[in-house]
């Protein structure tokens, strides 16, 4: 059943919709804008990675989670108020609406659920981002690779339950009040604080995965002091440092609104501070999400695209010195497979007299810059 209503007691609630509206439209045009900016980058180092010479090549993980989040974020971002937003339309609507009307909508609960869910799908997909960027930093080590998936299926699982159990009973429907269409939600009054909490989970995994990285930075880059590759490996880190801490101060602004929002104060206004209130929460998710979120893919692939850049100038005399490496024997009797494609990066420390066992540890770095191809075989 749709509601219709033209009660000038619900104007104040219509000038609210409007004014939201607006952020809605700026999010919307934030994550276009910043799509339309990167669409290049995007082609070259997502799609045409894909593809090579009409040939389709078996797509990487981290290829398929970049075109979900980019894809989901361009889809959802104009039709994404936060499930906060409808349930807030039904505290004001049901104090309009006679008591024996009813409200069952398939279509607008379906609606309610795709939002409701969209932000734990994506948090998810990200977590996944991030945890790789993590484990390429340890020098893949299975001790911390372990230790990850524990705390992130850990903080998923939490948050999931709790998504599933706040939204139990819940149905949407559309409603037009004075000519503007909407959705509102109605929900357990009981489990609404338990939707605005389900970022907790997400939080700690995301304060965890902050700080190990900006720990193994730090380290790393203090021991590449000494180290004859040491500005293009702290580059490496930098650029992995920068795109983490951008995120984490977007996501950490995010968790700051959900936290304001488990105020009756806040949830139950309809006032113009409020509304920004909701507006800024809005923009902040998108941004966080579907802006920075991709870039944290990107901006690691558009660092190692320009390593492999510079090494053209210098492809002739690299070409002698993979064929003189093909084959080199290691201190422990074993032979060390070196494809054409391997990084010049490797080529120096092995010229520079770099040990073995150095030059492993940036193995896993260009392992995950080349997005999971085995540059270098050990046998």
């Amino acid at each position: 059943m749709t509601y219709i209503s033209d009660d000038p007691a619900l104007w104040p609630l219509v000038n609210w919709i409007q004014i939201f509206g607006y952020f809605v439209v700026a999010s919307f045009a934030a994550v276009i804008y910043d799509w339309a900016l990167t669409f290049g980058q995007e082609f070259e180092l997502v799609w045409d990675n894909a593809v090579d010479s009409g040939q389709k090549q078996r797509w990487s993980f981290m290829t398929v989670l970049y075109i979900c989040v980019r894809y989901i974020g361009i889809l959802n971002s104009f039709q994404y108020p936060s499930p906060n937003y409808r349930y807030r339309l039904w505290v004001h609507l049901k104090r309009r609406v006679h008591k024996s009307a009813s409200f069952t909508g398939f279509s607008g609960t379906i609606f309610w659920f795709i939002q409701a869910w969209t932000p734990f799908i994506v948090n998810a997909m990200l977590g996944i981002i991030m945890m790789t960027r993590i484990y390429a930093m340890y020098q893949r080590s299975k001790m911390m690779l372990i230790f990850l998936l524990i705390v992130f299926l850990a903080s998923t699982i939490a948050s999931g339950v709790m998504t599933a159990i706040g939204n139990i009973g819940t149905s949407g429907e559309e409603s037009i009040l004075s000519g503007y269409h909407s959705c509102f939600v109605i929900i357990n009054t009981n489990e609404i604080n338990l939707n605005s909490e389900t970022f907790i989970p997400t939080a700690i995994w995301e304060i965890l995965a902050f700080s190990l990285a900006i720990w193994i930075v730090i380290k790393h880059v203090r021991e590449l002091r000494q180290s004859p590759t040491r500005s293009t490996m702290r580059d490496c880190f930098m650029v992995l440092a920068q795109s983490h801490v951008l995120y984490f101060l977007a996501f950490a602004a995010v968790s700051c609104f959900d936290l304001g929002l488990l105020s009756p104060n806040i949830i139950n206004s309809i006032s113009v501070g409020d509304d920004i209130y909701g507006g800024v929460l809005q923009i902040a998710q998108v941004l966080q999400m579907f802006v920075l979120g991709p870039r944290l893919i990107l901006s690691v692939r558009e660092y190692h695209a320009k390593l492999l850049a510079s090494s053209d100038e210098e492809t002739s005399m690299t070409a002698i010195v993979f064929e003189e490496l093909r084959h080199v024997s290691s201190g422990g009797g074993g032979d060390v497979l070196l494809e054409l494609s391997a990084p010049p990066i490797y080529v120096q420390n092995l010229q520079n007299g770099q040990n073995l066992s150095q030059s492993r540890q940036s193995r896993g770095w260009y392992d995950f810059l080349h997005d999971g191809l085995s540059i270098i075989y050990y046998k």
